[in-house]
């Protein structure tokens, strides 16, 4: 081969090597408050399961759709808590359960896992801090998407992830002498649009 060959050849290479790895850079997004609900269910004494969802919301996802690599952070406001009964909500904000006053928030902080191939993620995997204590939590990851934003025009993903934990092990086991169940159902429905 030519030198002259060989050069162009050489730079036409590595301008495809860098345009490649610029595409497979991560991606930062930022939780949209206004499309971002945890929910959970949990049992109550045996015969029904109750149903809330977390109405404040913030965080950030990094997402590398390359390699199906990255993180997320979740940020829930206890306050925001919603069982559809008012009654209920402040009871579970009070110094008997959640107690706001001490413990205002929850987090949720994992690594995306299980993508093959450069595949989709199916996992993701992380620490869930309640009540003043970390354990840690694995969600499967049930749905991932990401499309141009119609309005924004930036990129907009969307998931949905779910797993379950074990109340009891953040101290907050009220009900366990009743027969509740300490299992908890937590569903984190999350839509994130890329920063500028």
């Amino acid at each position: 081969m030519k030198p002259m060959t060989l050069f162009a050849a050489t730079l036409c290479a590595a301008t495809l090597f860098a345009a490649t790895m610029a595409h497979a850079a991560p991606v930062t997004y930022q939780i949209d408050p206004t499309h971002t609900f945890p929910s959970f269910e949990a049992d109550h004494m045996g015969i029904s399961v109750w149903r809330g969802k977390m109405t404040k919301n913030a965080g950030t996802v990094v997402y590398d759709k390359a390699d199906g690599s990255g993180t997320v952070d979740v940020t829930m406001d206890l306050a925001g808590i919603d069982f559809g009964l008012p009654a209920l909500n402040k009871w579970a904000t009070g110094k008997d359960f959640f107690n706001v006053a001490k413990n205002k928030r929850a987090t949720f902080k994992g690594q995306f896992a299980g993508a093959t191939g450069g595949g989709t993620p199916t996992q993701l995997v992380g620490d869930l801090t309640l009540n003043g204590q970390t354990h840690p939590v694995t969600l499967a990851i049930n749905k991932l998407k990401c499309i141009p934003h119609p309005m924004f025009k930036r990129e907009l993903c969307g998931a949905d992830a779910s797993g379950t934990f074990n109340r009891e092990e953040f101290g907050l086991s009220a009900g366990k002498d009743w027969g509740f169940n300490m299992e908890v159902q937590l569903r984190i429905q999350v839509e994130a649009i890329a920063k500028e």
